[in-house]
C-alpha cells in the first residue's frame, strides 16, 4: 500500500541534454527530498524534513531545552534506572511548560508560576511534585551552565514531601552490599560519613589539611559554622593513610578532580542501584548510622551530638528507633528458631545437642 504524503512540491526541469527531470521538495522547509516517491528512502527523507520543521519551531522553548539536555553527556551518563524515572518527570514538565519561551523562563518573575504548579501537584502527590520540579530545575541549571538561559528561577524551592528518616539506618549488610560494587572514590566517601557522622557538603569539601593523622577537624557549612574535632577510628585511619592525595580535598572524583555535587549524586545513585538494596536509603542516612555506631561503642547521647551535630533529642530519637528495629529483628529471629524446633522431624537439632535440652 502506497503511503500518501502531504506538503510536497513537485518541480519538473529540462536538463541540458533535453531530458526531463523531476524534483520533489518539502513544501514548508524547501528541503529537497531524496529517492523516488513511495520508496522507503523517500519516506525517510520526508520524515526528516518534518522533524527538522518541528525542531525549528520549538527552538527557544522549554521543550527545546529539555531535548538539548537529553542529548548531552549530563543525561547519557545517568544510570539507566535514573534516566527512566527522569524521563517520566520531564514528560510531565514538557506537557505543562513545553511551549514556554526561554526568555520568559529566565525572567525572575516567572518563579511564582513554577511554584504554583508545584504546589498544585503537591496537594495530592507531594513526593512526585518535588521530583518533577526538581528535575526541571536540573534542566534549567544545565541550561544556565551552557548559556541557553541566564537565570534558573527554581534553583532552590521548598520541598513538599517530608519524611521522618530517624529509623532509616544503613545496616551492616547494606554497607557490605554497597561497598562490593562501589568505586574506591565512593567507598572512601562512605567510610568518612560512617566514621565521622558529618554532612555530605562538609565531607566533599574536606581538605587534606583537616587530617592530622589521628583526627579529622571539620568546619561545618551549616548555620552554626561550628568546628568539629573527630578522632579517627582505626578503620578510618587506615583508609585515609592509604588514600592517594590527588587533590587538595580528601574526596575526589574518579579523574582526580574535586567532586561536583551533581556528579557525586549520580555516581552514588548508580552504585546504590547496582547494590540492589531494597530499602530507600540515602547518603545522609549514614549520619544516623554513625549515631548508632557511636552508641554501640559506649558514647553518651551528649557525646554523640557533639560529634555528629544532631540535637540531643534527635540523636536519642534515632537510637530509640534503631533499638526498636533491632529488637524486632531479634524477636523475629527467635520466633523462627522456635518454629523450626517445633517442626523438626529427624530428632533433636544441634541446639538441643549443644545445650542438653
Amino acid at each position: 500500500m502506497r503511503v500518501r504524503l502531504r506538503g510536497i512540491n513537485t518541480v519538473r526541469a529540462k536538463l541540458a541534454d533535453g531530458t526531463d527531470k523531476v524534483y520533489h521538495y518539502h513544501r514548508a522547509t524547501g528541503t529537497k527530498l531524496i529517492g523516488e516517491p513511495g520508496t522507503p528512502e523517500f519516506i525517510r527523507s520526508f520524515q526528516d524534513a518534518v522533524r527538522n520543521t518541528a525542531l525549528a519551531r520549538s527552538e527557544g522553548t522549554v521543550e527545546w531545552l529539555i531535548r538539548q539536555y537529553r542529548e548531552s553527556r549530563a543525561w547519557t551518563e545517568l544510570a539507566a534506572k535514573t534516566r527512566e524515572s527522569a524521563a517520566y518527570d520531564l514528560k510531565a514538565c514538557e506537557e505543562r511548560w513545553g511551549t514556554t519561551l526561554l526568555t520568559i523562563v529566565e525572567n525572575p518573575r516567572s518563579r511564582p508560576a513554577f511554584l504554583k504548579w508545584h504546589d498544585t501537584l503537591a496537594e495530592k502527590h507531594p513526593k512526585a511534585a518535588d521530583a518533577k520540579l526538581g528535575r526541571l530545575a536540573r534542566v534549567f541549571a544545565w541550561g544556565v551552565d551552557r548559556g541557553h538561559i541566564r537565570h534558573n528561577p527554581v534553583a532552590n524551592f521548598e520541598r513538599a514531601y517530608r519524611s521522618d528518616r530517624a529509623e532509616m539506618i544503613w545496616m551492616p549488610e547494606h554497607v557490605a552490599a554497597f561497598e562490593a560494587v562501589a568505586s574506591p572514590e565512593i567507598r572512601l566517601a562512605m567510610m568518612l560519613a560512617l566514621h565521622t557522622g558529618q554532612r555530605q557538603v562538609d565531607l566533599l569539601t574536606l581538605p587534606w589539611s583537616a587530617w592530622d593523622g589521628t583526627a579529622v577537624t571539620v568546619r561545618s557549612q551549616s548555620k552554626s559554622r561550628r568546628l568539629v574535632y573527630v578522632p579517627a577510628t582505626r578503620a578510618l585511619k587506615a583508609a585515609l593513610d592509604a588514600a592517594p592525595r590527588r587533590a587538595t580535598t580528601i574526596l575526589v572524583a574518579p579523574r582526580g578532580a574535586a567532586w561536583r555535587k551533581r556528579r557525586f549524586h549520580e555516581l552514588w545513585s548508580e552504585a546504590f542501584a547496582e547494590a540492589k538494596i531494597a530499602e530507600d536509603l540515602h547518603f545522609h542516612d549514614l549520619r544516623g548510622t554513625a549515631v548508632t555506631m557511636l552508641a554501640e561503642a559506649g558514647c553518651t547521647v551528649p557525646e554523640i551530638a557533639t560529634i555528629t551535630g544532631h540535637s540531643q533529642a534527635h540523636a536519642q530519637k534515632i537510637l530509640d528507633r534503631y533499638l526498636a528495629r533491632t529488637r524486632t529483628l531479634a524477636e523475629s529471629a527467635i520466633a523462627k528458631l522456635d518454629e523450626h524446633r517445633r517442626n523438626r522431624i529427624n530428632g533433636p537439632d544441634r541446639f538441643d545437642r549443644a545445650g542438653g535440652a
